[in-house]
């Protein structure tokens, strides 16, 4: 039978020099899978890396190359001992030949560990960093201005794809999807977001000339299709071109465009919703959809469908009006607060009760998944019950 004599360290430099990292299971078993490839131990570089991002004023999280977890503390209701074998014992371990048992020395206590919890990658501080970097129409000169010392003093710092990875608590893959889901433009190394209108007028011009140059939107030529976008309309194709990455797939090796149809006409369908905001009033269902059909011409209207745009409008109705009226109201969850608590506050201000279906679309961006909605849910509504089924009312004000 093996017998060890426990000892605490002579040396007191281990203190406080180890720590539990608990890992999800997902996270552990890509990293066994990860360590058993042939490539991975020949090839460093394709070795799993972890990165721990935060300011001093954050909370930590870990991201890989497509996750972000939340980094915190759990404290234990039992002291864990972190013990190595002597390092002057055999190599073969258990009891010496003059019968004295292994000593194995105590290196560390451990009254805590660290936890990994998924998290939503954290890129709502995108919106303060590129605020004032938009490219609009009117820019699309800027390469031809101007770059001598006098104008040094005027122009804003760059903010480069590099400054985003290093600012922005995400994963890659999660920071690119954020980049575009935001459209966000690199120009020369420089993250630029698209102004919105300029987009919509982008995505319009890309339709119409789909139809006068007899292009399919499954193979178009993405040659032509940039070119008659910078002669005809003075559209960069630097600019043309990621637009066209962002709304479809270009087939490098064909030299063709694939275009992701939904997502174009849900872009256009925002557009013009979002002009109403300007005055202040709300549109009504009818013109909405006939204003949205005529955007995106005969070709493409039959697939305008107004839950495309889910997240983003209220609905209401006129009941002054004869007979009544559905209004949509411009509402993106885009612009919604962050912080759980305000954004319920919002949501409730907005409208004083939701049906799931309904309040879910808003909740997306702040919830890994169902099961973290539903846990916002109980926390911050109360569920109601009547004859037209679940409803959910403010749970209590928002004091933040």
């Amino acid at each position: 039978m093996l017998e060890c004599e426990l000892r605490f360290s002579p040396s007191s430099s281990d203190t406080g020099t180890y720590k539990l990292l608990e890992l999800p299971p997902e996270l552990c078993k890509f990293i066994e899978s990860a360590t058993e490839e042939p490539s991975v131990m020949i090839c460093p570089d394709k070795r799993p890396s972890f990165t721990i991002k935060g300011a001093a004023d954050e909370d930590a999280v870990l991201c890989t190359a497509d996750k972000t977890y939340i980094v915190r503390s759990v404290v234990l209701s039992n002291c864990v001992l972190v013990v190595t074998p002597d390092p002057t014992a055999s190599p073969d371990g258990g009891d010496d030949e003059d019968g004295e048992p292994e000593e194995i020395f105590i290196r560390d206590e451990l009254r805590e560990f660290i936890e990994l919890v998924p998290s939503v990658p954290r890129l709502h501080k995108l919106t303060s960093l590129l605020h004032g970097r938009e490219y609009d129409e009117g820019h699309e000169d800027e390469d031809m201005a101007s770059d001598d010392d006098s104008d040094q003093g005027t122009k804003m710092p760059r903010f480069t794809y590099e400054d985003a990875r290093a600012t922005i608590q995400a994963s890659d893959a999660e920071l690119d999807k954020g980049l575009r889901d935001r459209r966000v433009l690199i120009l020369n190394g420089e993250l630029r977001p698209i102004a919105r209108s300029h987009l919509t007028t982008i995505l319009e011009l890309i339709l119409t000339n789909l139809v006068s140059l007899s292009f399919s939107h499954a193979a178009a030529p993405v040659a032509t299709l940039l070119s008659a976008l910078e002669d005809e309309h003075d559209i960069r194709r630097a600019v043309s071109r990621q637009v066209i990455a962002w709304f479809g797939t270009i087939q490098e090796e064909y030299g063709t465009w694939e275009m992701d149809v939904e997502a174009v006409i849900r872009e256009v369908g925002l557009g013009i919703l979002r002009a109403y905001r300007a005055s202040n009033e709300p549109t009504t269902h009818k013109v909405f959809l006939d204003q949205w059909r005529k955007a995106v011409g005969d070709t493409f209207e039959d697939k305008v469908a107004i839950s495309l745009l889910s997240g983003n409008y209220l609905t209401s109705i006129d009941s002054l009006s004869i007979p009544p009226k559905t209004l949509l109201t411009y509402f993106p969850s885009s612009e919604l607060p962050v912080d759980p608590g305000a954004r319920f506050a919002e949501l409730f201000l907005a409208r004083p009760r939701w049906k799931t279906d309904e309040i879910a679309p808003f909740l997306a961006d702040i919830s890994v998944d169902a099961k973290e909605r539903d846990r916002l849910l109980l926390k911050h509504a109360r569920a109601l019950t009547d004859s037209e089924g679940i409803w959910y009312t403010a749970r209590a004000k928002y004091n933040g």
